[in-house]
């Protein structure tokens, strides 16, 4: 990692996330930490990196880990110091792991799981079609992107809309504290947002996507030779947004896209 003095983000990347919704983070980790992590998930998959021929799902899932390396992942001086920036300082939960893990295996199947969505943050539901999102980001601070493992382009880099999460604010807005379930915002397949700009995220192992919780984002299949190992978890809030509190980036965000500043 550089020896940065400064190691937050620049008033630039910020001004970029508020109007793009994301901010790729170079160096968030070290690489070592990132080969400890994909060690411990080759283990839980049963599989191993010297035999391809066992590689016969396009995708596998590891739900959560909270071991040492994930943990120390997540919570390093860098990351904190943006998670302060993005989401208002101390106003986030530490993140005691990591997860989900999508590991991608090159493969000529279709994954199944590739289409464009938003990550909802409540909910009770058995049917998780009918969790929520709410205007105020309700339940999520930040969707993040953990690279696990280099990703190139044909490595199955997770496309993202750029600036898309201003139009998911302005549909959220007329539903209020209740929010919206992920039924309600998928029915049109996110057409409202298909003219947003594709980005992909693709970095060296150690590099972190902090995109904003409305963010519409999809997987796709992996084209490449080596396994794609990322983590894409939450980054909780402490409690409700406080409107006596300066509004963080994220509210600005959504506070710009409705237009009430």
């Amino acid at each position: 990692m550089p020896n940065n003095k400064y190691i937050g983000l620049t008033a630039r990347q910020v001004r970029n996330f508020i109007s793009d919704g994301f901010v790729k983070v170079d160096h968030a980790f070290e690489t070592d930490v990132a080969k400890t992590c994909r060690d411990e998930l080759w283990a839980d998959t049963g599989l191993s990196p010297d035999r391809p021929e066992d590689w016969t799902h396009p995708v596998i899932r590891v739900t959560s880990k909270s071991s040492p390396p994930f943990v120390k992942a997540a919570n390093t001086p860098r990351l904190c110091e943006a998670y302060n920036q993005l989401a208002g300082v101390d106003r986030w939960l530490a993140p005691k792991g990591l997860g989900t893990f999508p590991i991608r295996f090159p493969s000529s199947q279709p994954p199944g799981d590739d289409g464009w969505h938003v990550d909802v943050s409540f909910g009770d539901s058995p049917d998780f079609m009918e969790w929520r999102a709410n205007v105020k980001s309700r339940g999520r601070a930040l969707l993040m992107l953990f690279l696990l493992s280099d990703v190139g382009l044909e490595d199955a880099p997770t496309r993202i809309r750029k600036g898309s999460h201003t139009t998911i604010a302005r549909e959220l807005l007329p539903y209020g504290d209740g929010g919206a379930t992920l039924r309600q915002l998928s029915a049109d397949g996110y057409t409202s947002t298909e003219d947003c700009d594709v980005e992909l995220a693709t970095g060296v192992a150690g590099t972190v996507y902090l995109c904003h919780p409305f963010l519409v984002h999809a997987a796709q299949a992996h084209m490449g030779k080596e396994p794609r190992f990322i983590a894409q978890p939450p980054l909780f809030p402490k409690g409700e947004f406080d409107p006596a509190l300066p509004p963080s980036p994220v509210q600005i965000a959504i506070r710009q896209a409705c237009g009430l500043v």
